[in-house]
């Protein structure tokens, strides 16, 4: 459901939905599949799944320009 309305939006990049907590478990952001909601984090990633840059505090006014300056340092433009 993320990835169809990203495609309508013109999105180029993947959302993901993790239903049963399997990312959130492995990146941190819940201790177990028991919790109610995951912690509110970003992981950039590279093509092969490579930790690249962790974000642990999101403000969701600021955070969306911080993570496209870091990609487009990272990646280029």
């Amino acid at each position: 459901m993320n990835q169809s309305w990203a495609e309508e939006q013109g999105y180029l990049f993947d959302l993901w939905t993790d239903e049963d907590k399997t990312l959130a478990i492995t990146y941190g952001a819940a201790a177990d599949e028991s919790a109610i909601w995951a912690d509110r984090l970003t992981m950039l990633l590279d093509a092969e799944g490579v930790l690249l840059v962790e974000y642990e505090q999101v403000s969701v006014a600021t955070h969306p320009a911080k993570v496209l300056e870091d990609c487009e340092a990272i990646f280029g433009e």
